[in-house]
């Protein structure tokens, strides 16, 4: 299934890519970037861009930094997540302290979840 987006959404997706935070360079530059089944950084997905995408796996990963825990930000990510499971995707959130204290574990899990779906899926595993 091909994915909507908001041209309006590239240029921004770009300078977020040029723009990333250290956590979301961390998890590219050792791991996702060099995973053996592809992600993509700040895809832009309908009116939203996700922070990491994996089409094969029906993935997006988030990286949640302190703005998503106000009662705005919650609700904007509750808006945010059932739009894109509308697409049949799963979206998996981590927070900015995960990738610091915890990253081999944050990797063992994205792993988990993109090995079971192949599974699934009866892709290679």
């Amino acid at each position: 299934m091909s994915l909507d987006y908001n041209k309006k959404n590239i240029t921004l997706a770009k300078n977020l890519r040029k723009n990333a935070t250290p956590q979301e360079n961390h998890l590219w530059y050792d791991f996702l970037s060099k995973y053996e089944v592809r992600f993509q950084r700040q895809k832009a997905i309908d009116n939203f861009i996700a922070d990491f995408y994996c089409h094969k796996a029906k993935l997006i990963i988030e990286i949640d930094g302190s703005q998503h825990y106000t009662k705005q930000g919650k609700q904007k990510d509750e808006f945010r997540t059932e739009s894109l499971e509308g697409y049949d995707l799963r979206v998996i959130h981590f927070t900015n302290r995960q990738i610091n204290t915890n990253f081999r574990g944050v990797c063992e899990y994205i792993d988990a979840v993109v090995r079971a779906f192949l599974r699934e899926e009866g892709g290679p595993r």
